[in-house]
Parts: C-alpha cells; structure tokens; sequence
C-alpha cells in the first residue's frame, strides 16, 4: 500500500496513505466512516448515482465535512456497464464501502462473493442500522431507533421525563461510521499478516450497545441503582450537571472526586459553608442543586470561566458548535481548521511520524465528475 494521491492529484498524508477506498454515495454514517478514513490519509473515491447523490433533505450536505478530502465519480449501479465499471475498479482497491440494505448489493451484482472473486484482498465494509441478519435486518430505521432497541436511549433525560435523543451522534456516528472505520482499520491490519480480505460487518445497533459498555459495568455493580436523571453520571449528581448563568449561557460540572469538589466550593464560595449537604449523599442532592443553582445564576457564563480559570474544579462553559473554534485551547492546539473557507473538526487523533495532511473540500460535482478511466489510471494493478 504504497504511493498515492489525494484530490486533485495532491500528494496526501497520514498513516493510510496508498490505501484506496471505494465508497458507494449514502447517508451520514457511512461518509463520516470514509471521512474519517480520507483524514487520516487513505485514498477515497465516492461513487455518487448520476445525477448526484441525491438522498434527499437527509443527505450530508454538499460540499460539507463528511465529503471532504474525496474524488468524485458516478455510475449507474442498476445497468451491466455501470455494474462492470465498479467491478474494475474493486480490483484495484483495498476497500468498498456500501451501506444498502441487506441482499441490494447481491441482487444488482457486487455483493462480497462477486467482489473478491475480483479482489481477494479486497476489505468489503457493510454500513446498515440493524446489522447484516436478524429479524430487523430488512427493516427501515433511523439513529434514534437503533440506540433505543441498543439501551442507549432509555437512560438520557431528565428525571420524571421522556428519554431525550443526543441528536444523532450515538447512532450514525459514534456507533456507526467510527465502528466502520475501526473495522476497517483492523480488518486492514489482519490483511497484512493473512493476505486475505474479508466482510466487514457494521451495523450501529452493535456499535450504540457497545457504548453502553461503561453502563453495563455500573449496572452489574450496583452502581446505577435509580430511574433515569437520578444517578451519577446521568445529572442526577449535582456537581455532574450544567448550570444557567446570569445571561442565559451554562457551565457543565464534572467535580466527581473530592479535590475537585473543594475546588467548586471554593469557586462558588461555599468553601466553608457548614450547612451545604455532604457531596455523595443522595439526600442532600436536591439542597446541592438549589444552591448551586442560585450561586451560578449570579454571573455570567464567561465571568464563571474566568472565576475557574485558575482553579482544577471540571468547569468548563458549554460553547456552541459555532462558538468552539475560538476557545483558548481549541484555537492552541488547531482542533478545527478553515477547509476551504468553513471552520471544520480537525482530523484526530494525530500522528508524529506520519502526520495528516489538511483537509481538502469536498469535491464539486458541478465542476465536472472523474472519469473512471482516469481513476484508474491514478490506480495502477498491483503485483
């Protein structure tokens, strides 16, 4: 896996560099899997349908994050021509991205066994919700049913409320596209040592269960012994919680240990106060939380960042996504970078040896698409 050029015919970076990844068009968490994988220097070409993507109001947006740092080509997947072109260029590839439903692939002529008759080493990675079998394999879904039917979505709210969704970053993204690329990536890795790709099955059902991980051990300990918005992590600690400032901003807490804990006391100047209720007793919580509620409402978000400036007490102010960039920290250590005029997530993690290159925007197909020809000129046959 040696050489290779990023958009444009750019020499791009990273630990992936030479890696080349063939990803059919589709929703988020199959492109922010390939996102992640073209950040960290692999070779990504999407495949879109003519005509563009098109996947309706739910489609990354064009030209945004998720479809940066790519090459850009369509085929018409329901004709021979466009079947045999795909086929062509999984010959020359490490890995094929799709995210259909069960049996799509198989049934318009590329599923696994098709594909690596072509390419044995080939790394066929499956995207979908509900997993390649199972009695909802077929069905329709989206992130908030998967991290629901996962246990991930009972325990989030408030207390007393209906179970909240976190937008959809448990399902699409966090169990979804970084599970691919995690298969990906180790799939890549065994390839090295047998010589033999394999499928890759992601479904983010698995991946949204497996972040519950933490919570299945609190559980089999005891240690998550209250209905929802009443235990520990969940808010229903009080010094594990946000706060609403004088002009409407908020702070989130996280003083779980006692040096922590002291340090809020001494910030919000209950430092010695003998009436404020013991720290993990449940009891006084709802006391805690009236008093730490008034005390945070008496300043503003930044006076409060400034108050815990100098103090290791786990406050930190809630920043908007448009507002995170600018952060001391964030803008110190280039957490998001300006690609091609919009502030973006920098690649992560980051690497000494073999650092990534910057982010390239994403490709527009207005401009003109890549001829498959072209792409595989760019792709010579390996020995």
């Amino acid at each position: 896996m040696t050489g290779s050029d990023g958009p444009g015919g750019t020499p791009r970076g990273g630990p992936l560099a030479g890696v080349r990844v063939v990803e059919l068009a589709s929703l988020a968490p199959a492109p922010f899997g390939c996102m992640v994988l073209a950040d960290l220097g692999a070779d990504v070409l999407r495949v879109d349908r003519p005509g563009g993507p098109g996947a309706g109001r739910l489609a990354a947006p064009a030209g945004g994050p998720l479809q940066r740092s790519r090459r850009v080509t369509a085929l018409d997947l329901k004709s021979p021509e466009g079947v045999s072109d795909l086929l062509r260029l999984v010959e020359r590839a490490d890995v094929l991205v799709e995210a259909y439903r069960p049996g799509v692939a198989e049934r318009l002529g590329f599923g696994p066994d098709v594909c690596r008759a072509r390419n044995p080493r080939l790394v066929y990675a499956r995207m979908t919700g509900w997993g390649q079998d199972g009695p909802l394999a077929s069905r329709a879904g989206h992130d908030i049913d998967y991290i629901a039917v996962a246990g991930a979505l009972e325990p989030l709210g408030r207390a007393g409320e209906r179970p909240h969704a976190p937008l959809n970053l448990i399902g699409d993204f966090a169990g979804g596209g970084m599970l691919l690329a995690v298969g990906v990536l180790a799939a890549l890795l065994e390839r090295e040592r047998s010589g033999a790709g394999q499928v890759v099955d992601a479904a983010m059902v698995d991946g949204s269960a497996l972040l519950t991980a933490f919570l299945h051990g609190m559980l089999g300990n005891g240690l998550w012994p209250a209905p929802r918005g009443r235990n520990l992590l969940d808010g229903g600690a009080p010094f594990y919680d946000t706060y609403r400032t004088a002009d409407g901003g908020y702070l989130a807490v996280g003083a779980l240990e006692p040096a922590f804990y002291a340090a809020l006391l001494t910030g919000l100047g209950f430092a010695d106060d003998p009436d404020l209720p013991a720290q993990y007793d449940p009891d006084g919580w709802d006391e805690l939380r009236r008093r730490f509620t008034e005390r945070f409402a008496e300043r503003t978000r930044d006076e409060w960042t400034a108050v815990f400036a100098d103090l290791d007490a786990c406050v930190a102010p809630v920043l908007a996504p448009g507002e995170a960039h600018r952060h001391p920290h964030n803008a110190a250590r280039g957490t998001f970078v300006d690609v091609g005029g919009e502030i973006q997530p920098a690649p992560a993690p980051r690497f000494d040896r073999t650092p990534t290159a910057p982010p390239a925007p994403a490709p527009d197909p207005a401009r003109g698409l890549l001829p498959v020809e072209a792409v595989l000129a760019d792709w010579p046959q390996r020995a």
